[in-house]
């Protein structure tokens, strides 16, 4: 009989929650973002997200938007289709007392088709080799703010669009991270 194994966990980098850790589950596709990618990231960012509204999809550990509201944000939106990854965020949640954290258990595509609300920052990084970018970035358009960023996590590199231009990018072991903006 297999044991199960342990948590894993992942370090919030800075602000409020500093070296706090978010303890998620073995699930299948579930990769956290790198420390020195996410450190490159809120670099391009900036250290203060204060005043921000930041949608995290595909959310998985969550690191991506509990660290921007660690940071400042004023609230992240995480969206998490898997129930076990969706119930870790909701206990990372409390343990960080992180009042300005909605956590739903969604299918991504699915929230971005019925959402109202803009986002000054949106996370993007879905289970690799499903075509969930190609389906995602038309509909998130609707979903970001007029100077809206966008980061992307994919197992390619991205190059401009119609709809968006590469701001930023790198490439770290076989992840490639993008800062987008809106195409004008």
């Amino acid at each position: 009989m297999a044991t199960q194994k342990a948590n894993n966990s992942v370090r919030i980098s800075a602000g409020e929650w500093r070296s706090r850790l978010l303890k998620f589950p073995d699930v299948n596709g579930l990769r956290p973002t790198p420390d020195r990618v996410r450190q490159t990231v809120f670099n391009w960012l900036g250290q203060e997200l204060h005043g921000l509204i930041c949608l995290d999809l595909f959310a998985g550990t969550g690191v991506m938007g509990f660290e921007a509201l660690s940071r400042g944000a004023t609230q992240a939106v995480l969206i998490e289709k898997s129930r076990p990854a969706y119930q870790a965020l909701v206990d990372n949640k409390t343990a960080l007392k992180a009042t300005n954290a909605q956590v739903l258990n969604l299918d991504a595509l699915q929230f971005l088709k019925q959402n109202q609300q803009k986002f000054d920052l949106i996370f993007v990084d879905p289970p690799y080799h499903q075509g969930l970018i190609d389906q995602a970035l038309p509909l998130i358009k609707t979903a970001s703010s007029e100077d809206g960023l966008i980061y992307v996590e994919a197992e390619f590199a991205l190059t401009d669009s119609t709809d968006w231009k590469v701001y930023k990018s790198g490439k770290a072991g076989n992840v490639f991270y993008h800062l987008l903006r809106a195409a004008t």
